[in-house]
């Protein structure tokens, strides 16, 4: 998520562009000649006052995570530059993300504080951007726990995926059309899910109140991807902005919706609950009165449920976007995959979360979209907390860390032809699951992602149903999907088109 501090310069009034020439001008060469104070070991990018090495890093052109790793081969697996003021350290190999995710992972637990995170945030009152803290742990085993209704021994997630395949099947064949993008079916069947699991709300999809969802969850991502200098400079944020006034608009609307779905809950609370939580508000609400401490406020309960959005709709909606645009490239994986359904499970009944463990293929299938294109090239910044070190080197309290997981899942020590899809190298000789090291999709250490089993599940259920009712190829006169990507908040798949065929084994809706 942090790429978008560094690939966008909009939104901001000319007269503020003019000065920051002007200082570019002023001191350019003296840049030149400059290198960094501070940890002189490690290598780093030319800085000028102000600015740091942003010049240097917008002038080549690239998204963050390309220009990262094309630098690290030039200065080596960890160096440094200034985000404006801000002196970071730039980790594109595995062994130093883990030193920074787990050995050191309590060092390295801080989070910046951020414009926009604390507004999306209400000032820190969530889990992803807040910093670490007492309260940030209790915050954290709250939501782990409640999260646990929707595990692998419960059969609600497997409700509520099916309901949301079987509308989205119907979406995507009622079209009478040959061809057609499938992202918005896509993202609107997995909003349904969240909101499903969230707040217990099941939407057709023309429903007004669903559209309402994606509108501001969409208004958010956008904002928050061209309006990043703020985070860098907070004292922009006393300048016109036309796109953090845009953010705060869609945080109201979003605010609002989610206010209304908390307090019905509240009001239909009792004392005596002592059945199974509905959906992740009613867990959240009884583990705020279990919790003897009284910290965890309806602020951090509605933030939790805001960021279940934020990270539940993107994370799971791009990958399988990313899966399907591969599958057209690889039409034989998308074969293997179904045979293996076939063999495994057939056609007679939907997938369950049990067939996993019979589905090795399909879960590689899913681990190399997570490795090929990894939604948040860049992880959400880590902060030093205390003095420590990270490759021998010393480490101040303050300094930023940039995790670039594109650099560490791209490298070719450790994965053979790292750009090329070959699901096969999470399997090992006999075709069972293989977990080689060099794989961290959702991070590691105190700050792995609270819903990671979740949305492996979620991913499995909707990838694996999909692929044994349906098959996706490429219209004959369309050209194959664009894999290069679009970097924003996430890593985007560029727009492309997609032909539905229901498979002739499954007795479902019929072309």
């Amino acid at each position: 998520m942090f790429s978008r501090l560094l690939s966008s310069f909009g939104c901001f009034d000319a007269v503020l562009w003019l000065s920051v020439a002007v200082l570019v001008l002023l001191f350019v060469v003296w840049a030149l000649f400059h290198r960094t104070s501070g940890a002189k070991s490690v290598p780093c990018l030319p800085r000028i006052p102000v600015l740091g090495s942003l010049p240097w890093v917008a002038a080549a052109g690239l998204p963050p995570h390309l220009l990262f790793t094309r630098i690290s081969k030039r200065l080596g697996p960890l160096f440094s530059l200034y985000l404006g003021p801000h002196y970071t350290l730039v980790v594109n190999s595995y062994d130093l993300a883990r030193e920074v995710l787990l050995t050191r992972g309590k060092d390295f637990a801080g989070r910046p504080n951020m414009v926009t995170t604390e507004l999306l945030t209400r000032g820190g009152k969530d889990i992803a951007f807040c910093d670490y803290s007492p309260l940030w742990k209790s915050h954290r085993r709250l939501v782990h726990n409640s999260f646990t209704l929707f595990g692998e021994g419960s059969g609600r997630l497997q409700e509520i995926v099916q309901a949301a395949v079987d509308d989205l099947l119907d979406e995507l064949l009622s079209s009478r059309r040959r061809s057609f993008d499938p992202s918005a079916a896509v993202t609107r069947a997995v909003t349904n899910v969240v909101c499903t699991l969230v707040f217990s709300a099941t939407y057709r999809p023309k429903d007004e109140e669903l559209q309402e969802v994606i509108r501001y969850n969409n208004g958010i991502v956008q904002t928050i991807a061209t309006g990043a200098l703020v985070d860098i400079y907070p004292w922009l944020k006393y300048f016109p902005n036309s796109c953090l006034t845009k953010l705060k608009k869609c945080i109201k609307v979003r605010d609002k919706l989610l206010q209304q779905k908390l307090d019905q809950h509240k009001a239909q609370m009792t004392d005596s609950d002592s059945g199974d939580p509905c959906d992740l508000l009613d867990a959240l609400l009884r583990g705020q009165k279990g919790e003897r401490s009284n910290v965890i406020s309806d602020d951090h309960v509605l933030m939790t449920a805001a960021e279940a959005f934020g990270a539940g709709v993107e994370t799971t909606s791009t990958t399988l976007l990313w899966i399907i645009a591969y599958l057209l490239h690889h039409p034989e994986v998308q074969t293997r995959a179904q045979k293996e359904l076939e063999e495994q499970v057939g056609f007679d009944r939907p997938v369950r979360i049990s067939d996993r463990t019979h589905l090795p293929f399909v879960e590689a299938v899913i681990q190399e979209g997570l490795r090929i294109r990894p939604v948040s090239p860049v992880l959400i910044p880590h902060t030093a907390m205390t003095q420590s070190s990270l490759g021998g080197h010393p480490v101040q309290p303050g300094t930023r860390v940039l995790v670039n997981m594109w650099a560490i899942h791209h490298q070719p020590k450790d994965w053979d032809q790292p750009d090329l899809f070959k699901p096969e190298r999470f399997l090992d000789d006999r075709g069972e699951r293989y977990s080689p090291s060099g794989f961290l999709p959702f991070g590691a250490g105190p700050r792995v992602c609270v819903g990671e089993s979740l949305a492996r599940l979620e991913l499995f259920l909707f990838l694996s149903s999909l692929l044994q009712r349906v098959s996706f190829s490429l219209p004959p006169t369309e050209p194959a999907p664009n894999l290069q990507g679009r970097l924003g908040v996430v890593l985007q798949p560029l727009p492309y088109q997609v032909t539905v065929t229901p498979r002739p084994g499954w007795g479902g809706k019929q072309l």
